[in-house]
C-alpha cells in the first residue's frame, strides 16, 4: 500500500500575483489565478511533478507541470470544485478538491502540496510466460506508462526488480528474475527511456510478500517491481 503524506495550504486573496523568472498569467473576472508549489516532506521542492486539476461539475482537466523550484502557476474558472492529482509513476495520487468561489472581483490564490512520494511500485499487470522471461502482450500498456513517466521526469533513475515464488530449484528463479527484469528494461529504453536510467535486478524467491504455500501467496511473490533511485551505482 502507498504511504502518502499531505499538507495542504490554500490562501485566496484579492491581488495580483507575480513570479519572478517567468511570464505571469493574468486573472480575470471568470479566471482565478493560482500560484502552486510542490514539495516533499523536508521542503525539498519538487521537480518536474504534473499536477491536475479536475473540475468536479465538468470533468474537465488543467495541467501544470512544477519548474525546478517547484512552482507554477495557471488559470482555472471560477464556481468550481477541482479534484487535485498528482500524476504518479503508474497510477494518479488522488488528493484534497480546491474550491474557487465565482464572485466579482479578480481573484488570485496560493496553493501548496507537501507530499512523500512512494518509493516502490508493484507493476501488477506486467506478466510474463510460464517458467520464461517473455513478457504477455497485456503488460505493454503498463510499461508504457511508466516510459512516458520517466521521458516526462528527467531526473527518475529506476531498478526494476524480479521476483519469483518457492516453487522449484533457487538457481533457476534467481535466474530467471533476472532474466525478467531484464526484459523489463529491455522494452523501456524500446520506448525511448535510456538505458543508463534504468537498472535490472534479479531477488529471485530471496524477498517474499506472503506465505509460498498458498496459491494466492505465490501470486503475489511472482512480481516486478519498479525502485525510485537516488543514484544508479
Amino acid at each position: 500500500m502507498k504511504q502518502l503524506f499531505l499538507i495542504l495550504v490554500i490562501i485566496l486573496t484579492f491581488c495580483k500575483l507575480e513570479i519572478k523568472g517567468q511570464p505571469s498569467l493574468e486573472a480575470t473576472e471568470q479566471l482565478a489565478l493560482i500560484q502552486v508549489s510542490v514539495m516533499d516532506m523536508q521542503k525539498k521542492p519538487r521537480v518536474h511533478d504534473d499536477i491536475l486539476f479536475v473540475g468536479q461539475q465538468t470533468n474537465v482537466s488543467y495541467r501544470g507541470k512544477s519548474d525546478s523550484s517547484g512552482k507554477f502557476e495557471l488559470l482555472l474558472p471560477e464556481g468550481q470544485t477541482y479534484q487535485v492529482r498528482i500524476a504518479g509513476l503508474v497510477d494518479d495520487i488522488e488528493f484534497e478538491k480546491l474550491h474557487i468561489p465565482q464572485q466579482d472581483g479578480i481573484i488570485s490564490g496560493q496553493f501548496q502540496i507537501c507530499y512523500q512520494p512512494a518509493q516502490s511500485y508493484t507493476l501488477h499487470d506486467v506478466l510474463f510466460e510460464t517458467a520464461k522471461a517473455s513478457l504477455k502482450a497485456n503488460s505493454f500498456a503498463i510499461l508504457q506508462q511508466v516510459a512516458a513517466a520517466m521521458k516526462a521526469k528527467p531526473q527518475l533513475l529506476l531498478e526494476i526488480a524480479g521476483h519469483t515464488d518457492a516453487v522449484g530449484d533457487e538457481d533457476f528463479n534467481q535466474q530467471l528474475s533476472e532474466n525478467r527484469a531484464k526484459t523489463v528494461v529491455q522494452y523501456l529504453v524500446q520506448q525511448g527511456v535510456e538505458s543508463d536510467r534504468l537498472k535490472a535486478v534479479g531477488y529471485g524467491e530471496s524477498q517474499p510478500i506472503a506465505d509460498n504455500n498458498s496459491i494466492t501467496g505465490r501470486t503475489k511473490n511472482r512480481r516486478t517491481e519498479a525502485r525510485i533511485l537516488t543514484s544508479l551505482d
